[in-house]
């Protein structure tokens, strides 16, 4: 029987490649990555000793760069294991637990129909392309000229122009034999029981063609040239072709940009058609844009297909900063380990459009490297234009912080969202509580000062090692950087090898700096554009200072070389360099660890000190001493390996002792 390509891409988007191929191979643990979709094996149609064969679930293709072969689910199927296409439909629609469709004249007929359709589409868009070209459409090619579009782009996205006249579609389509009701399936015409005569939906407007994942045309939008037309953008209806919520504008050409070898390496969501083509002209080819809506979940599960953290781009004016606002919502429910979003905001009254005609494409890069991830977005959500000084106030914020964080359906990421939100908790109201609740006289204000001495106080070095391995250095512009983040941001990215087997932990790695938080996001992508043996010191190197981050791993570089921690850099054997990296992520947590449980024991003995409840108090005291020497003692711990790999004498092309 044959099967519609709708059903095929159906049970293709329901089942990851790597499922169907993992039955007949073993995936090499060194070159796969699990949280990315990228998995590597010794190919299962030639014998090899070394892992060739790739497949990647983003792509839904395998590919041998021993011998060659390349597929999807079903040829993988016919031709390793010897099926028939219609038994490897089967088995791959029983993994999608999809049923498989009835032999049914009335579905083919309307497979049939929809083929139909689509040329219908087809004939509609070279008859818009052709519009433009006459004397009709020389106001729309002023219009695109004046917005800086060159031809060759006009071309790429194939725009053109429908007239005002009611019927000029209509008749064309008609000449060329296409039957009335096909017209009206297609959504071309405005028609109905309460309209005579059908008349063409789109007069008087540019028009851009929609096209779905396998590229042909399935909709328009359309842009009034009068500024008294009701609506600025109109889309093509809903029909058997077209569903908006489910369909991205660009989205085929914006994918294979972060498949080709010059891919980004995530993906831009904007807000509208020009934006997308103003970018892509600018050399930004990796852009998408939802049809004149909000963003949607199916649009975003498109998103997340593409890549593990698309960048949600917005205008900076108060509708940009409400449409952000709506999306972070709509994607805080759904964030899993490595799966999350990001927002970039434009200066206010910029879009992407006005932006890179005005001033080229490194305004825009600009913008895009300062993204602020999902937590940032929603926090300062929550805290502005808002005054937290009453108790009250302060209770209302942490009550929907608490709320809002727990519609995270991931266990491990809802955990991780409330502990930053008890962090940013803490580092707003702590001044508040030092001021109005540790401050007065007799027993009260005695505790109150060794409490705010604890607070304040830095702790004390253990040793010459251990300050150098705390210390802070200030070089403009990067800001202030505690040196056991420089260590494990260095060291990954002189060693990206490491990347093979401690993805997950590296790709979870919280840093305190914003500038490393930004650096860790560049990094990230930049790895994800590449295949395994690809990625390289030197390639992530470019890639991170094409982003602008050449200024800050300069000035990581000096102050490890400064510091004399030789584990950091890219002279380091790799078993240094991975020892070191472990040892200063394990010290990394514990720190972070420990400043969590002071905080808390902070909250709690000011929410005890309110009550007036000494004995607690004293309890809680001891209990933050004990954190404070805890402390001291992991910086003495700390500093007991700092001569690791400086000793060893173990750098790349020494023998080790």
């Amino acid at each position: 029987m044959r099967f519609s390509n709708s059903f095929l891409d159906e049970i293709r988007d329901r089942v990851p490649i790597s499922d169907v191929i993992g039955r007949r191979v073993s995936w090499d643990k060194r070159k796969t990555n699990v949280p990315r979709g990228d998995y590597w094996a010794c190919c299962p149609f030639h014998g090899e000793k070394s892992p060739s064969f790739h497949c990647e679930d983003r792509k839904g293709r395998y590919h041998c760069f021993g011998c060659g072969v390349t597929g999807d689910h079903f040829r993988f199927m016919t031709e390793l294991e010897g099926l028939s296409f219609p038994e490897a439909v089967q088995q791959i629609a029983d993994m999608a637990g999809v049923a498989m469709p009835i032999a049914d004249p009335v579905m083919e007929k309307r497979e049939k129909e929809r083929t139909s359709l689509l040329d219908v589409m087809e004939l509609a868009t070279k008859f818009f392309q052709d519009q433009l070209q006459t004397a009709l459409g020389a106001r729309a090619r002023a219009y695109l000229r004046d917005r800086g579009l060159t031809g060759r782009t006009i071309e790429t996205f194939r725009l053109g122009f429908a007239s005002d006249s009611r019927n000029a579609l209509k008749e064309f389509l008609a000449g060329q034999g296409v039957a009335k009701e096909q017209i009206e399936a297609c959504g071309l015409v405005v028609h109905g029981p309460e309209i005579p005569v059908s008349y063409d939906r789109f007069r008087d407007r540019i028009m851009f063609p929609i096209l779905s994942s396998r590229e042909k045309v399935i909709a328009f939008g359309g842009r009034a040239m009068s500024p008294d037309a009701p609506a600025k953008y109109l889309n093509s209806n809903e029909t058997e072709l077209f569903h908006k919520g489910s369909v991205l504008y660009n989205f085929t050409r914006a994918r294979r940009a972060t498949q080709g070898a010059n891919g980004e390496g995530t993906i831009i969501a904007v807000e509208g058609y020009m934006d997308v083509i103003a970018l892509h002209q600018a050399g930004v080819e990796n852009a998408v844009a939802p049809l004149g809506t909000a963003l949607t979940e199916n649009q975003l599960e498109l998103l997340w297909r593409m890549t593990p953290q698309p960048v949600l781009c917005f205008d900076g004016d108060g509708a940009g900063i409400r449409a952000a606002n709506r999306a972070a919502d709509l994607a805080l429910p759904h964030i899993k380990p490595g799966r999350t979003v990001r927002f970039a905001l434009l200066p206010d009254g910029k879009d992407p459009d006005d932006l890179v005609r005005n001033e080229g494409r490194a305004p825009f890069d600009k913008v895009m490297s300062q993204a602020k991830p999902l937590s940032e977005m929603l926090w300062d959500r929550e805290v502005a234009a808002s005054k937290f000084d009453t108790p009250e106030a302060r209770a209302e914020l942490e009550a929907r912080v608490t709320k809002l964080v727990a519609v995270v359906a991931d266990e491990s990421v809802r955990r991780q969202y409330q502990q930053v939100m008890r962090d940013k908790l803490y580092a707003l109201f702590r001044p508040a509580v030092v001021a109005s609740n540790f401050s007065g006289g007799g027993q009260k204000g005695a505790r109150a000062q060794k409490l705010d001495l604890l607070n304040t106080a830095r702790l004390e070095k253990g040793s010459a090692g251990s300050a150098r391995l705390n210390q802070k250095v200030k070089s403009s512009p990067v800001e202030s950087l505690l040196l056991r983040e420089s260590v494990l941001a260095l060291t990954v990215v002189n060693h990206p090898a490491l990347m093979q087997d401690e993805y997950d932990e590296i790709a979870s790695i919280d840093y305190d700096s914003r500038e490393l938080q930004r650096l860790w996001s560049g990094m990230l992508g930049a790895a994800a554009a590449v295949a395994g043996p690809h990625l390289t010191r030197e390639y992530l190197v470019e890639r991170l200072e094409e982003q602008g981050f050449g200024g800050l791993i300069q000035a990581l570089e000096k102050q490890i070389r400064n510091a004399r921690l030789w584990i950091a850099t890219e002279q380091a054997a790799m078993e240094d360099a991975r020892e070191g990296y472990r040892q200063a992520l394990a010290f990394h947590k514990r720190a972070k660890a420990l400043r969590f449980q002071k905080i808390e024991l902070e909250r709690e003995i000011a929410e005890a000190t309110e009550a007036g409840n000494g004995e607690v108090i004293d309890l809680l005291m001891r209990a933050l001493q004990e954190v404070h020497f805890e402390g001291l003692r992991l910086e003495n711990q700390e500093a007991i390996i700092d001569g690791f790999g400086v000793l060893s004498g173990r750098v790349k092309g020494a023998a080790s002792h």
